[in-house]
């Protein structure tokens, strides 16, 4: 079974309403554990709309990030470090001060 032939024998209908809003089955909801308030990405796709958890969406960015970090042998502590690090060059050659180290 494909990707679609799968996603289309799963097709709920549901109704937009006044506002543009849609309601997501409870069972879609609780499989991808949305709970009220919750962030959902939404993009336009050719076959429609894919909507998406935005936790999801942030959580694979930031694989993708580590995995990246491992190719190069460094390690998120050793990236935010380096970031303080440039961030106070750029503070010394714009302000022309450092910043104090007993942070």
């Amino acid at each position: 079974m494909t990707f679609l032939q799968s996603t289309y024998s799963e097709r709920k209908l549901v109704r937009v309403q006044e506002k543009g809003q849609v309601t997501l089955p409870s069972e879609v909801r609780q499989k991808l554990g949305l709970k009220k308030g919750d962030l959902v990405a939404v993009v336009e796709t050719e076959e429609g709309v894919l909507i998406s958890p935005q936790e999801m969406v942030a959580t694979k960015a930031l694989d993708r990030i580590g995995e990246a970090l491992k190719e190069k042998g460094l390690s998120l502590e050793e990236l935010i470090e380096s970031g303080r690090g440039e961030r106070d060059k750029i503070i010394a050659k714009k302000y022309g001060f450092k910043p104090s180290k007993d942070k």
